[in-house]
């Protein structure tokens, strides 16, 4: 008999789901013992059909391996479906199983040809991702249609290779759909590395994300930094907000023009742009016209919020001076790579967002992700990719953030009919909001060992292959069971390897400044990227070590401030220095930054020249020129003395005695 069909053993029981086989490994070997293994696929010959059956437990008559005599052995399998032969007169592989193998029944090894069949899925749009593990001469099929459509998940536990598996799919992804778009939530900023040539990568520096794109509770939740909202401050910017945008529109004051705003339907969500200097005016105009007190403090602590929000330089990328133009356009084309100009993917790089923002921006990406699949009827197909996936929809309905979670649940549930597709990566799919899983129809189950993470797979898989997540704790890196509707059965498998140019890496879009010991490390540029200190227009002096001043420099510079620090005893500058200079001549600020332009003032205006650097005139010549009074060292030191004790005993008072009624 030849190899593929040689005689392994014979039933000896069967129930509705598993049966026994009995087979014996002779003192001579015979090869036999070696060709039987937990999860390997062996055949059951019933008439004409072969049924297919998964290995799930061995053991012998006896508690003992005899080395000299035979070994009985007793093999519990799983009974997968069967091998027939089809109307086209081609053996097929169906689920189910039409005639139960009989006791006595011939069990014999699975040949090639025949597990061939069985991971087919009969389709077209097919792609290689792998290998299989039981005959690695076959390649692990996947259908791509039904993989982008249907959603699909990969899980698995920390250093499996979810993110290589992942870039392995999206490749063969994009290679079998070009017109796709792809959209990577990254907080790893892993893959951008992983698409060097096919991708755009947005991160703090290049982002630019109006924060009038922001709904309400979107909003809100940048403001109050992630914790409860109170009521009344989110009724006031209802009730505002809506008016700053009609007056970034420019509308008069009639009653005709108002009844034709009131018919647009202009809410506090609707994406049009307005000013936070107007919605600060509108503030104060309503601190001023009310009569009470009880409910100034509510307004003053929203003016607060605001004004804390567009001066915190994390928050650069909302509310830049690009922001108060209506760029939504352009937001959306660079986002969502329409067109892509040869670019279709977006990694979007969270780890320098701050944490509190992190739940809006994936709010407004995934929403907007929506509606621009469902608004264009189908025309632009988006893939999100949800790395960490349990952060952003959370098993626990309390926790997280409920837009995002909302927005994420959409796509899931609805994003197969607009041509918008969901990959949800995570460690722990225990984690994981079950509804936004049991609606990934492809799972790639790699390595999991915590016990609740495998129920929650076990369950999703088919009844007649249960016994394969026993194996969940126990396969190699790169390994993965795939079941769902992009396989035809549920089948382990190995992914093929990816390249070292595309292999994605963490990397925070930063070049390291050194590579060596420790002891070299550049701890000025890291504490001015800490403190958010553009290296091209301020400058730490490399002179200081540890920001200790040394000897010659003005110890009252602080450089935490991002100054330059002034030498003592320089050199005064010339006359034509100050005639020259047009610092004296600037405003301290420039209202129309960070989207405070003045209201009715142009959106845009000519920047302010750069003012002549501090550090290259004398303490002298500067108080001279800008009428700074010249103090003994003594003097500024027990001033700063009395500024500190002030500022101490300030904090020390509740914030309500601070403010004037």
């Amino acid at each position: 008999m030849a190899p593929g069909n040689r005689l392994l053993g014979r039933v000896i029981g069967c129930s509705g789901s598993k049966a026994t086989v009995s087979a014996y490994a002779s003192k001579d070997g015979n090869g036999l013992a070696e060709l039987w293994s937990v999860g390997r696929l062996i055949s059951i010959t019933v008439g004409e059909n072969r049924v297919v059956a998964l290995v799930c437990s061995m053991s012998t008559d006896r508690s003992v391996w005899s080395e000299d005599g035979e070994n009985v052995m007793h093999i519990e399998v799983e009974l997968v479906g069967e091998i027939h032969t089809g109307i086209s007169g081609k053996p097929e592989f169906s689920a189910g199983i039409t005639q139960y193998p009989y006791l006595g029944a011939v069990v014999h090894r699975m040949r090639s040809s025949d597990l061939e069949v069985i991971y087919d899925p009969g389709v077209s749009d097919t792609a290689v991702i792998g290998q299989l593990t039981q005959d690695t001469s076959l390649g692990a099929l996947v259908h791509i249609p039904s993989l982008l459509s249907r959603h699909f998940a990969v899980v698995g536990t920390t250093g499996v290779g979810k993110t290589t598996a992942v870039t392995l799919l999206l490749h063969k992804a994009l290679k079998a759909d070009p017109a796709l778009r792809v959209l990577i939530l990254d907080p790893h900023n892993e893959f951008a590395a992983a698409f060097p040539t096919e991708s755009v990568v947005i991160d703090t520096d290049t982002l630019d994300l109006p924060f009038w794109l922001f709904r309400l509770e979107e909003f809100s939740e940048v403001l109050f930094r992630g914790r409860p909202a109170i009521p009344e401050e989110i009724d006031v910017l209802r009730d505002l907000i809506p008016e700053a945008k009609k007056m970034f529109k420019g509308a008069t004051d009639t009653a005709l023009i108002r009844r034709a705003q009131e018919r647009s339907s202009l809410t506090a969500d609707t994406p049009v742009p307005y000013r936070v200097a107007d919605l600060l005016a509108l503030i104060d105009e309503r601190i001023g016209k009310l009569e009470g007190r009880s409910e100034k403090p509510h307004l003053r602590s929203l003016k607060v919020r605001l004004l804390a929000a567009v001066n915190d330089p994390r928050y650069e990328f909302m509310f830049s001076s690009n922001t108060i133009h209506d760029t939504i356009l352009t937001t959306i084309s660079h986002i969502f790579r329409i067109p892509g100009g040869g670019k279709p993917v977006t990694t979007f790089q969270l780890a320098g967002i701050p944490s509190e923002v992190v739940n809006s921006v994936a709010s407004i990406l995934c929403r907007m992700a929506f509606e621009i699949a469902l608004w264009s009827a189908g025309g632009v197909r988006i893939l999100v990719v949800c790395e960490e996936a349990h952060r952003y929809v959370p098993a626990d309905p309390k926790l997280g953030f409920f837009p995002t979670r909302q927005a994420i649940a959409r796509i899931a549930k609805e994003g197969r009919k607009y041509g918008v597709s969901l990959g949800v990566i995570t460690q722990r799919p225990g984690e994981l909001d079950p509804t936004i899983l049991s609606q990934c129809s492809t799972v790639f189950a790699m390595r999991l060992s915590n016990d609740r993470d495998q129920d929650i797979i076990r369950s999703a898989i088919p009844d007649s292959s249960a016994s394969t997540m026993s194996f969940l704790s126990s396969i190699g890196n790169g390994e993965a069971i795939a079941f769902g509707e992009a396989v035809a059965v549920p089948m382990r498998m190995m992914f093929e390897r990816v390249p070292e140019t595309i292999l994605p890496r963490a990397n925070s879009g930063l070049e390291p400044t050194h590579g060596g010991e420790a002891t070299g490390v550049d701890l000025r540029r890291i504490v001015m990227r800490m403190r958010h200190i553009d290296e091209t227009q301020r400058n730490i002096p490399e002179h200081s070590e540890h920001f200790m001043p040394a000897p010659g420099l003005d110890e009252t510079a602080d450089p935490g401030l991002g100054l330059p620090q002034r030498r003592v005893g320089d050199t005064p500058a010339p006359p034509e220095f100050f005639a020259q200079s047009p610092a004296a001549a600037q405003p301290a600020e420039s209202f129309g930054n960070k989207g405070l332009a003045a209201p009715g003032a142009p959106t845009s205006a000519p920047a302010a020249p750069e003012p002549t650097p501090r550090a290259e005139i004398s303490d002298q010549a500067y108080r001279e020129a800008f009428q700074e009074p010249v103090e003994p060292r003594e003097t500024q030191a027990s001033a700063r003395n009395d500024l500190s004790s002030i500022r101490s005993s300030l904090l020390k008072k509740p914030l309500s005695s601070l403010i004037k009624p």
